[in-house]
């Protein structure tokens, strides 16, 4: 397999702390030259993502409650309208593990719904980020059945900011749990296309990365 077949399943992704906007345009423009799904951006560059990529079938993509997922709910609601009313067409919105690991399954659960709720009222899609190296695989396990229950359109992996990024028998995880209905992300630490295949072969459907593959 080429590298150009990778294309359909990467989101190129530009998250640093203290990118550019001429790196936004370079991203953009290499996602739109290789047939990318879509790019995901800071919700600061949102609108630069949506002119670079304008007549084009790259999708943008930004983020929320990013990166530790521990913003009030209301918080992430505002930062999803201001992106979809900017012209995001897809969320990844990080979990919130506090609440989780507090014992407070009502206002996780909620949470997404809600905020899959505002997605989907402007025709968008909402992936959760559970950040994967802090869970077992039982919790894992608990809130891929949550995501798919409250409207998740895909389940990802990890922000690529803890101590580790995807693993292959994590997505293996989460593909057998969740439904056929929602896809899985695989993000974090994915560098090289034999890396990304052997995640989609596990049935990751998107790949998360800010390298070119």
């Amino acid at each position: 397999m080429n590298s150009r077949s990778l294309a359909p399943y990467i989101d190129y992704t530009l998250l640093r702390p203290g990118c550019r906007r001429e790196e936004i345009h370079e991203l953009c423009q290499t996602a739109i030259a290789r047939g990318y799904a879509a790019v995901c951006v800071p919700p600061y560059f949102v609108e630069e993502a949506r002119r670079q990529t304008e007549g084009t079938p790259v999708r943008v993509a930004t983020v929320i409650g990013f990166p530790h997922g521990m913003h009030l709910t209301e918080v992430k609601a505002t930062e999803a309208r201001l992106a979809l009313q900017m012209g995001a067409h897809e969320l990844d919105m990080v979990i919130n593990l506090a609440a989780y690991f507090s014992g407070e399954p009502r206002y996780v659960q909620a949470e997404i719904a809600h905020l899959a709720t505002l997605a989907h009222e402007q025709g968008a899609l909402l992936k959760v980020i559970l950040e994967t190296a802090l869970l077992t695989p039982a919790q894992i396990t608990e809130l891929c059945e949550w995501c798919a229950k409250a409207g998740a359109d895909f389940v990802k992996t990890s922000t690529g900011f803890a101590s580790k990024g995807a693993e292959v028998e994590t997505v293996r995880l989460m593909r057998s749990v969740l439904p056929p209905t929602v896809q899985v992300k695989a993000s974090g630490g994915i560098r090289t296309p034999e890396q990304a295949w052997a995640f989609i072969e596990s049935g990751a459907t998107r790949i998360g990365t800010s390298t070119a593959l």
